[in-house]
Order: C-alpha cells, then structure tokens, then sequence
C-alpha cells in the first residue's frame, strides 16, 4: 500500500494526529501501545525530541501495521531523507518550505506542511501536500479556518494544532477542521503510557 493509501485509510479510521514531542526512546512503544489501544491510527515523533529517529524506527517496528509513523518539525530535506531511512512515510511541519514539501512528494512520503494564511496554504498544495497544518492554532480561530475553506479544494483535508483540547474540538469541525494535531493536552514529558492512553480515549471520545 503506498504512503497516500495508508494515510487515508489511517485518517479515516480516526483523523487525530498523535504529537509525541519529547518522548524518549524507551518509552515510546508502550506509548504508542496505548495510543493505538485508544483508536489512534497516526502517530508523530517531533524531530527536537531526544533520538527522534530511533523513537521513529522502534514504532515502526511494533506499530507500523496498525498506525501510521512519521517525524514532526521537519525543516530540511536532509531530515525528510533521515525520517523516510528510520521507516516514517508522514513529514509533518511547523511551516511552508516548498522544498521540504517537493522532496517529500517525491518520496512518495506524506507531507502535511504548517500553513497560517491562504498564501502558504496554496503554496503548499501547489508542492505537493497531502494535507494541512493549520498552526498554531491559538493564533487563528474556527472562523479563520471557515474563511480559509471558502477558497480551498473541498475535500482537501486541514488539521488544526496548538492548543486543541477535547471540549475544544467541536466548534473547530463545524467550521471545516477534517482532523487534529494533538500535542501537550495528550502527550507530555513525563506523563505515563496510563495516563497518555486515558487522554487519548477522551479525545476519541470527544470527536465522536
């Protein structure tokens, strides 16, 4: 199954994006044991994370026929090339870097690059994105992203991240959002494998 085919399917099981930034290697399977437990299908590993590539290739190894693995906070071509060789097949970024955009695409990786205007976000459909980032968040509003939808391709697909909290979520649906980047309210340093699958259930459970 190709990268696309397998985000697809991964995004329509269940369109959350797991934000693991800061895990650690060791910890990172159970981790993700817990996420996948809760339904989560997709699962990103911030490159300014402690071995980020090693955390990449160990979820690939337990997880990669039930979720979907890839790096987060990738600013280079250099990192795409790095992430695609550790087993990840999602390239997910803060920002629009058409080049980072293009070398994912021609990998045949997924590319859901970070976008805050209508400029960046036609830049980056225009490179190649699967999907987009609307980051951060908390410096936009569901009724931004309503605007925004009004001149994007209908089914393309935009996640809002930063800031996404369960109770949170529905006003962000309503105005367009196909999914969602979770980071801190799900995941943070120091936070058990327990802990990160109770929150993962409640924002299961909150996207209904």
């Amino acid at each position: 199954m190709t990268s696309l085919a397998a985000f697809d399917a991964a995004f329509a099981s269940c369109p959350l994006i797991a934000i693991l930034r800061g895990v650690r290697p060791d910890e990172v399977v159970g981790i993700g044991e817990e996420l996948v437990a809760a339904g989560f299908t997709l699962i990103e590993v911030p490159m300014n994370s402690p071995d980020p590539l090693d955390s990449v290739a160990r979820l690939v190894d337990a997880l990669g026929d039930r979720a979907m693995i890839g790096a987060g906070t990738v600013l280079t071509v250099g990192q795409v090339a790095a992430m695609r060789d550790a087993g990840g097949r999602m390239v997910i970024s803060p920002n629009t870097n058409v080049d980072v955009i293009r070398a994912s695409a021609a990998a045949g990786l997924v590319s859901l690059p970070g976008i805050a205007t209508p400029s960046e976000a036609l830049a980056a459909l225009d490179a190649g994105a699967t999907a987009l980032k609307l980051f951060p968040a908390e410096a936009a509003s569901p009724a931004v992203l309503k605007a925004m939808r009004a001149i994007l391709p209908s089914e393309l697909r935009v996640l809002p991240v930063g800031g996404i909290v369960p109770e949170g979520m529905a006003p962000w649906r309503q105005a367009g959002a196909a999914g969602f980047g979770l980071g801190s309210a799900l995941y943070k340093p120091g936070l058990t494998a327990a802990e990160v699958g109770a929150n993962a259930r409640a924002f299961v459970a909150a996207l209904g």
